[in-house]
């Protein structure tokens, strides 16, 4: 008895080490050792199936797909010493000058460009808020607006390719990569669009939130703009053409395309004159430390998921969901409003690596009839969890998107009115969540269009 328990056991000695804010990598590896080592002496599996972690980790460190994840945050670390961000968002709010709430919109815009840039959502969010909240608060913006929005739209990096939670994500159910991004894609601007319509209806609504923009900008002509327009945002969309049209094409794998863009980055951070020995130096040690400290997160995920297999977690889930007479809409709702409710308590990256591996199975086993097809399952419930991740950014007390923008914002800037001002945007990305899990081909036409 006390055996087939043993990974619920697991499980809630986990969650109970997680709350002491011990980092996450050494508590997965921790745990996942000493529970490898009960079930070796309770004879649930031999020694040689205890050691097999050690190849494990090495297939992590020698995975191809994986050493996309430096690139990118290369990519992305390259991209904010540029100055690139600053430049787009200025052309932006140029190009939406005459639109209501025309400079919450182009950071929207802005933050959806850089998201398929990036892919590193903790980096946007402070280069928005640098960047975006003076000249938001001093234009007149309500604080709450401008907050909410930055806040919001700086998260869209998680769903947006290429994010580097989908690499990890596919790579732990596992799947194809290049399907993940393509499904990914029209949710992510699925979201970014009900982020700008919330934006105009509410400044429409409410004008004073949003007063219009400089009056000195409505004399530009056409000719002026042009240059300018070339200049900010000519650059880096290109970049995320090569990036993600090499990827979604299938021409290059998704480590060469990281390459091309972290090649692409430099570039463009030397034809601006950014480039040079200290810049790179820095841009390199901030890599590494960021990569560090997600690979290792991945190592005792990956540990903790194998030992809790092994121990029969699957089989035990299973027989729990049986037993308590759940459909298969009913399980698919259980497991997006868990990973939704341990986003107020819990890191994404420990929501990512501890639930997923453990209800992704059991869904990818569903059967939901003619309203997705069973192939598409498993790509389907991947991109639901990256939407609701997303609120795990959101949602105090361990959003920690609201604590990045409250780092870096003026002092007037309090956390009740970041809290305000998230709340709409919240409930935007839920309703996101509801039209996906409502019409699959959001997410699923684009696959089949560019893989069938």
């Amino acid at each position: 008895m006390f055996v087939e328990f043993l990974p619920l056991l697991m499980f809630a000695v986990l969650m109970l080490l997680v709350f002491t804010s011990y980092p996450i990598g050494f508590v997965l590896g921790g745990v996942a050792v000493l529970f490898g080592i009960l079930g070796w002496q309770a004879g649930v599996f031999s020694l040689i199936e205890f050691f097999n972690f050690l190849p494990r980790i090495w297939m992590i460190a020698d995975n191809f797909a994986i050493i996309a994840v430096p690139l990118f945050v290369f990519m992305g670390v390259m991209l904010e010493r540029s100055e690139i961000a600053k430049d787009l968002l200025e052309t932006l709010q140029i190009l939406l000058r005459r639109v209501p709430g025309g400079m919450a919109m182009a950071v929207t815009v802005m933050a959806t460009i850089f998201a398929a840039i990036t892919g590193v959502v903790g980096a946007s969010v402070v280069v928005m808020t640098l960047i975006a909240l003076p000249p938001m608060l001093r234009a007149g913006y309500r604080p709450t607006l401008a907050l909410g929005t930055i806040a919001a739209s700086s998260t869209l990096g998680i769903l947006i390719p290429p994010s580097i939670l989908l690499v990890f994500l596919a790579e732990l159910l596992p799947m194809s990569i290049g399907m993940l991004f393509a499904a990914a894609l029209y949710p992510g601007l699925l979201l970014s669009a009900l982020y700008l319509f919330y934006i105009g209806a509410y400044t429409m609504i409410v004008p004073e939130a949003a007063p219009r923009m400089p009056a000195q900008n409505d004399r530009l002509s056409a000719a002026e703009i042009f240059p300018i327009f070339i200049r900010g945002v000519l650059p880096p969309v290109v970049l995320i053409s090569m990036v993600l049209g090499s990827i979604l094409t299938g021409f290059v794998t998704i480590t060469e395309s990281a390459a091309v863009g972290a090649a692409g980055a430099m570039v463009l951070a030397l034809a601006r004159g950014k480039l040079n020995l200290a810049t790179l130096t820095d841009c390199l040690r901030r890599s590494a430390m960021m990569i560090g400290m997600i690979f290792f997160l991945f190592i005792g995920a990956t540990c903790f998921s194998y030992v809790f297999r092994v121990l029969g977690g699957d089989e035990l889930i299973l027989a729990l969901v049986n037993e308590a007479g759940l459909s298969n809409w009913g399980i698919l709702v259980v497991a997006i409003l868990l990973i939704f409710v341990m986003g107020f308590f819990f890191d994404v990256l420990e929501i990512l690596l501890v639930v997923v591996p453990v209800f992704a199975p059991l869904v990818a086993l569903l059967d939901f009839g003619g309203h997705v097809p069973q192939a598409d399952v498993i790509y389907w419930f991947a991109v639901l969890v990256a939407v609701t991740l997303q609120t795990s950014f959101l949602t105090p007390p361990m959003g920690l998107a609201l604590f990045y923008v409250k780092g870096v914002s003026p002092e007037s800037v309090t956390m009740s009115q970041i809290y305000v001002g998230i709340i709409p945007f919240v409930i935007l990305q839920l309703t996101c969540v509801g039209l996906v899990m409502a019409f699959p081909d959001i997410a699923m036409w684009l696959p089949h269009r560019l893989f069938d």
